[in-house]
């Protein structure tokens, strides 16, 4: 599995011109756990959802190159787009009360994904449900198939996602702020869940996330984004060791109990030099 970026560029037009979101990104992905962080709206989402070409639709997008095991994504068909979201790549999403469908149990919405992707019965589609239930490890696969969105806690809801992106057995999954809407200790539990199906299942994961500290536990690569582009791209052990000011800055706004503050950092930008920062 390899995904190739190559000068990567998505904008918007308005009515005081084009307004650039992502400039110029390039990166490659093989079978690794790669972390994108940054700040809110500096490009994560929209990069990530290139690959799938989900992108809204007044979006304009252009690439030297953007691949996904060797297929040519920015000339290739919905129709050919259809089988590789899914199929290929599976997309987990930050919030499932917004990416379940509200008058369909969980089950049914399970089940007709892996029948689009795999064919066969009702009645193995409703075996491989349960199945897929408890890979994520719920107790009552049963109770929860027979459940619609609006019955489910959080934690239940994410991990009935998880299930569902899992349904085609997907090669790439992406992670887009899967935990941003849960409590600390079930963030703990969903993230421990992706990890553990990503090493058993053989599949590459791109985890969406403003956390650096969670991102450089799960993930072997990080590539920090700001203002629509990539400014460090490095190993997670060494995240600590980054170079870069703004990773830097980064990382002294986190807060530490080991070595308190009475005020955390402050990243001061300069509007007009976005490749400068200074920390205060």
């Amino acid at each position: 599995m390899r995904v190739e970026v190559r000068n990567l560029r998505i904008g918007f037009p308005t009515e005081q011109g084009m307004l650039h979101a992502v400039r110029g990104v390039s990166f490659a992905i093989g079978q690794e756990k790669v972390g994108i962080v940054g700040e809110s709206g500096s490009g994560k989402s929209l990069t990530a959802r290139s690959i799938l070409k989900l992108l809204p639709r007044h979006a304009q997008m252009s690439a030297d190159r953007l691949t996904f095991n060797d297929e040519d994504v920015l000339r290739a068909s919905e129709r050919t787009m259809r089988r590789i979201r899914g199929r290929d790549i599976g997309l987990v999403l930050q919030d499932p009360k917004f990416s379940l469908n509200p008058v369909m149990t969980v089950g049914h919405q399970i089940a007709e994904t892996w029948r689009v992707h795999h064919g066969g019965s009702k009645s193995n589609a409703r075996r491989k449900v349960l199945d897929l239930l408890a890979q994520v490890q719920i107790r009552n696969p049963e109770r929860v198939a027979a459940a619609y969105a609006h019955q489910l806690s959080g934690g239940m809801g994410q991990r009935v996602m998880i299930a569902l992106v899992l349904a085609p057995n997907p090669k790439l999954l992406i992670a887009d702020e899967p935990t941003s809407a849960l409590d600390a200790t079930v963030q703990a539990e969903i993230l421990r869940l992706i990890d553990d199906l990503v090493s058993r299942l053989g599949m590459t994961l791109l985890l969406i996330s403003h956390d650096l500290p969670l991102v450089s536990h799960f993930c072997d690569r990080v590539l920090v984004m700001y203002a629509g582009r990539i400014v460090e791209d490095l190993r997670a052990g060494d995240l600590r060791q980054a170079t870069h000011p703004y990773t830097r800055g980064l990382l002294a706004c986190v807060p530490s109990l080991v070595n308190p503050r009475q005020r955390l950092t402050v990243l001061t930008r300069d509007p007009d030099r976005d490749t400068e920062w200074t920390a205060k």
